[in-house]
């Protein structure tokens, strides 16, 4: 009876133990300095290359970009270096300043891979200098249809440089933003990236996206709130400037400010559907260490023993931008589709997946004729088997069911099941 037991259990532990697998996504944002028109540096493009095949983002967001060619550009370079099923959102030019005649050529995009996303909606909110573009994306998973996991990216670059005047402006465009996100419900998960010239979370930009007051209350995964202007305390989160020396396009100066930031709302922190990795948070190139202060970033001084990013990655980071891009990760209890996954949803999908009596199936691919379709209950026990025939629009009555939670299965692939639920 033990061994019957046991038996049992290993079946059901092998047939869905993929529903409750934990997955893991990697997101960077970077600002590209005036990508393609700075060529002070040749062939940047290579440089960054390097960078994403060594970081493997599967969500890569990006300011500072010119033009639909950099666009295409960074696109094939993701293709080529992260995922060949990477993709890009609509390029869209910042609208923000068409009342100055379109003046301002710093653009945002989001690149992602589209084997585990899918984009929504995109909505541009605009200020008195530049677009913030946010972009509702979705998770491919196998319960997206009665379970959907959806995040809000935020991608913006706030107004340049130190004074009560350009602190004001960047407070301005936040409040604009602000005024966005309390449309949103409450529990809605959002990121922002971006570039926000920001020199010490005293700003009121800065405590205006932590305010309790929001809708969306901001937090900074890194905990590294503070006065991180010229202060070596904030070493390991220096974002900029990655050069000492001038005649390289953008910033010089070396190493001494916290601009660039990945923030989430609240409840990415804790108890969101999808939350962030702790102490995952990184300033890809940034070795942390105070000697690095001033100093560029492929410098001896920003290097010790043990340090984890290489001299050949942070010359490349040197060579690219003035820049250093922010990373970190975000884990789901839901598991993502594979690409067979995929195919078998675009070509075997259910009308509903809350159903009474009746279980309503489409099917798209003859592969699927005269194969089986299995039920299993939420233990994993098969419970009902029907054999499919070659009408496309197909009905199967579970009427002698009980209201509850049921998956899904077909004889023909090893695919992970499709959840659905009888309620009568």
């Amino acid at each position: 009876m033990k061994k019957k037991i046991l038996s049992v259990f290993t079946i059901i532990v092998c047939t869905f133990s993929n529903v409750s697998s934990q997955e893991t996504i990697k997101v960077m944002f970077y600002n590209l300095l005036n990508y393609p028109l700075d060529n002070t540096v040749p062939n940047r493009i290579t440089d960054l290359s390097y960078i994403l095949n060594d970081y493997q983002p599967d969500l890569f967001l990006v300011c500072e970009l010119n033009n639909i060619t950099g666009a295409i550009d960074i696109l094939n370079t993701t293709k080529s270096s992260i995922n060949s099923n990477y993709e890009m959102a609509s390029y869209v030019s910042n609208t923000s300043d068409d009342y100055r005649g379109d003046q301002n050529d710093f653009q945002n995009l989001l690149y992602f891979n589209s084997s585990k996303f899918s984009i929504i909606d995109q909505i541009i909110v605009p200020t008195n200098l530049r677009d913030f573009n946010v972009y509702r994306v979705q998770l491919k998973t196998i319960n997206r249809a009665t379970d959907p996991i959806e995040i809000y990216i935020v991608i913006g670059h706030l107004k340049a440089s130190s004074g009560v005047v350009n602190a004001q402006k960047r407070f301005e465009m936040i409040e604009e933003l602000e005024n966005f996100l309390d449309t949103l419900p409450a529990n809605t998960n959002v990121l922002l990236g971006g570039d926000l010239n920001i020199y010490s979370a005293n700003e009121a930009a800065f405590q205006s996206l932590l305010s309790q007051n929001n809708t969306i209350t901001f937090v900074d995964p890194a905990n590294r709130v503070g006065d991180w202007h010229n202060n070596t305390n904030f070493a390991d989160v220096f974002t900029q400037s990655t050069r000492s020396g001038t005649n390289l396009g953008g910033s010089s100066g070396g190493f001494d400010d916290r601009f660039d930031f990945i923030l989430t709302s609240e409840s990415m922190t804790t108890t969101a559907n999808i939350t962030y990795v702790p102490n995952s948070y990184q300033v890809y190139g940034n070795n942390g260490l105070a000697s690095c202060w001033n100093k560029s970033i492929n410098s001896s001084y920003c290097e010790t023993t043990g340090s984890p990013f290489s001299y050949e990655l942070r010359n490349a980071l040197y060579n690219f931008s003035d820049h250093l891009p922010v990373t970190m990760s975000l884990q789901t209890e839901a598991t993502f589709l594979s690409i067979k996954d995929e195919e078998l949803l675009s070509t075997l999908q259910l009308e509903a997946t809350i159903i009474n009596q009746s279980l309503a199936v489409n099917l798209n691919d003859a592969k699927f004729y005269n194969a089986h379709l299995n039920i299993y209950n939420n233990l994993g026990q098969k419970i009902k088997t029907f054999v499919m025939d070659s009408t496309p629009n197909q009905h199967f009555d579970v009427s002698d069911l009980q209201n509850g939670l049921y998956y899904l299965k077909t004889s023909y692939t090893q695919s992970n099941p499709i959840k659905f639920i009888i309620s009568n």
